[in-house]
């Protein structure tokens, strides 16, 4: 049984719950974007993201409640590479992450 103290603090979540998360903020990001990106180049984008989530981990986890901190994250770490990957304009990419993402 949990204190009272550890009853509200959440454990870093698991690689595979990093990776779901993962697979789905992308593909729900490329909905937005209304553009076919191909099966090898959003498993890449994939590991890309899921690399970088776990590089950042601490971080995320410490302000996994704050979307818009989260969105503000991806914007600066993630997008450029994987709007490079894709050969997408990394504005639109930013856009229609946030609004996926809800930050």
């Amino acid at each position: 049984m949990k204190s009272t103290t550890q009853k509200h603090t959440a454990e870093f979540p698991t690689a595979r719950k990093i990776r779901r998360a993962c697979e789905n903020e992308l593909y729900r990001a490329v909905k937005r974007l209304g553009v076919y990106i191909p099966k090898e180049k959003m498993e890449q984008a994939e590991k890309l993201y899921v690399q970088k989530v776990v590089l950042n981990l601490q971080y995320i986890h410490e302000h996994s409640s704050n979307r818009k901190l989260l969105s503000d994250w991806w914007d600066e770490n993630v997008s450029a590479d994987i709007a490079a990957l894709w050969e997408v304009d990394q504005a639109k990419l930013c856009a229609a992450f946030r609004a996926a993402f809800g930050g």
